[in-house]
């Protein structure tokens, strides 16, 4: 099984989400991330859905997608097709002898402390899959308080 990245530009109206998340658990599919948010036009809302599944059962999810009422736009990003992030907030337990370690490693991977107390810090990384899950296995070292991640938001590459 590989991961896949589907968006889908939906009209941004009441049950669209349900639709979807029915038409997955309905056949059984697993969705690993979902992300929804408003799109440039206030009447659309992209969804960017990972999935891990073979080629033949995601070439069904892309056709029943297309078929479900105010679905607009599917989108199968294959590898290189698209720019995109993830954002993690992690709370991390800090000391006094812990916290520049801690500091130094936000640095190196261009993260922002965005709280912090005496006993924690709360810090926001944005960045693909791979740089946010050595940031997250890096932070383990310092005891993981809290985490929460957006899952994958993604774009279409733009064409030269």
């Amino acid at each position: 099984m590989t991961r896949h990245t589907i968006s889908v530009l939906v009209e941004n109206k009441f049950g669209v989400l349900a639709r979807i998340a029915g038409m997955f658990s309905g056949r059984g599919y697993n969705i690993h991330t979902l992300n929804v948010g408003p799109s440039h036009d206030p009447a659309i809302s992209r969804m960017t859905i990972v999935v891990r599944e073979k080629e033949n059962v995601l070439d069904q999810i892309i056709k029943q997608l297309d078929k479900l009422v105010d679905v607009i736009e599917v989108i199968d990003f294959r590898d290189g097709q698209s720019v995109n992030r993830e954002l993690v907030l992690i709370q991390i337990a800090v000391d006094k002898s812990s916290r520049a370690e801690a500091i130094e490693l936000c640095d190196i991977f261009r993260a922002k402390i965005i709280d912090v107390s005496p006993k924690q810090m709360t810090i926001e990384v944005t960045g693909d899959e791979g740089k946010v899950g050595k940031f997250i296995a890096l932070m383990e070292n310092f005891a993981i308080t809290a985490l929460t991640r957006t899952g994958k938001i993604a774009l279409p590459r733009i064409p030269d």
